[in-house]
């Protein structure tokens, strides 16, 4: 008991002689050191795990750059295993869920030099501009073999709300 006592005392003679301003000085520091500790240092460490591995990734870029290599990296890329009718499938699920009706459309395939094939598909399509967004974004992040070529936007009247497009967008595929 008289040890809590002679504890308290010393820290309202400590109070005292600090003032309002030596108080506030020590939290602003217990404050910083609290920062450092789980703040500055978790980023510090994010920070090196990043520069290791950018330092591997500009290594492996670097150690395949012959013309060849990164043309098989494409075709490595662009070789999967689905059909052309399960991403046109996968395209349709997408405008359904995006709210943008895909009623009909025309297909060409497109003959390329190469290992590769082109199949153009052109859609019009009756949206809103969010929507329409939406699918775009949507349908080029989920089928990695898409690409979007050219889009036509075109509105009745300048207060409508709907749009009327025609996208052209190709499936590029690695002849089997």
């Amino acid at each position: 008991m008289i040890a809590k006592q002679m504890i308290a005392k010393h820290l309202y003679r400590l109070r005292d002689e600090l003032g309002a301003m030596g108080i506030a000085a020590i939290g602003l520091f217990f404050a910083a050191a609290l920062f450092v500790a789980f703040v500055l240092q978790p980023l510090k460490e994010k920070n090196r795990s990043l520069a290791a591995r950018a330092e591997t990734l500009s290594g492996a870029a670097a150690s395949a750059g012959s013309p060849n290599e990164k043309l098989a990296a494409v075709y490595q890329y662009l070789a999967k295993p689905e059909a052309t009718t399960d991403w046109l499938a996968k395209l349709y699920a997408i405008g359904r869920a995006t709210g943008v009706e895909l009623q009909s459309a025309s297909y060409k395939t497109q003959g390329a030099a190469g290992r590769l094939e082109r199949y153009e598909i052109t859609i019009p399509v009756t949206a809103r501009y969010t929507q329409m967004r939406e699918f775009l974004k949507r349908a080029l992040a989920e089928i990695p073999v898409l690409s979007l070529d050219q889009i036509t936007l075109k509105r009745e009247h300048r207060r409508e709300g709907m749009l009327q497009a025609e996208l052209r967008l190709s499936l590029h595929m690695v002849k089997p």
